[in-house]
């Protein structure tokens, strides 16, 4: 009994192996998408999508235009640091489970080039945003998001905010 347990033995099972190695993985996932956030969103490496996202990953949230895959996103997050130069994402939240990684962010920049169609409005913006990702084999292969995009157009002035009523309703 030098360990404690009734056998004398160590106690070993599948399920703690099962435990460890999803707590790895969920570290690992979460890993991968800090880093993402840093040297994509952040930094504006572009090229290092090719290392983080596979080929084929599915984007559930691309915008009209852009092709699918890899290449949809780096043309995406292209457009971004051009059109928000000092574009920088702060995670607000990150949550993990198995191969998914939910992430609550909030991202800010000033509009200094065209933006989906807007000329620049020299405008500082911040939208909140959430996201998941799942991950297989060290890479993200799909990607769901949910942003402010109202909020987005409002701040850079394309569309105006709701009337202020006064009194009750």
């Amino acid at each position: 009994m030098k360990d404690g347990s009734p056998s004398g033995y160590p106690e070993y099972s599948l399920a703690g192996k099962r435990e460890k190695e999803m707590l790895a993985m969920t570290a690992d996932n979460k890993a991968l998408n800090r880093r993402f956030v840093e040297e994509v969103i952040n930094q504006g490496n572009i090229e290092a999508i090719d290392e983080l996202i596979d080929p084929g990953v599915v984007d559930h949230a691309a915008l009209p235009g852009f092709p699918t895959g890899r290449e949809g996103a780096k043309q995406f997050f292209a457009m971004m640091r051009s059109a928000f130069p000092d574009l920088h994402l702060t995670i607000e939240d990150m949550i993990a489970e198995g191969d998914k990684v939910v992430m609550r962010s909030t991202w800010s920049g000033t509009h200094q080039g065209e933006f989906m169609g807007i000329s620049a409005t020299g405008r500082r913006v911040t939208v909140s945003a959430i996201d998941i990702s799942r991950v297989a084999d060290g890479r993200i292969v799909e990607h769901w998001e949910q942003s402010d995009a109202l909020g987005l157009m409002q701040q850079l002035g394309v569309v105006s905010p709701p009337e202020q009523t006064s009194g009750r309703v």
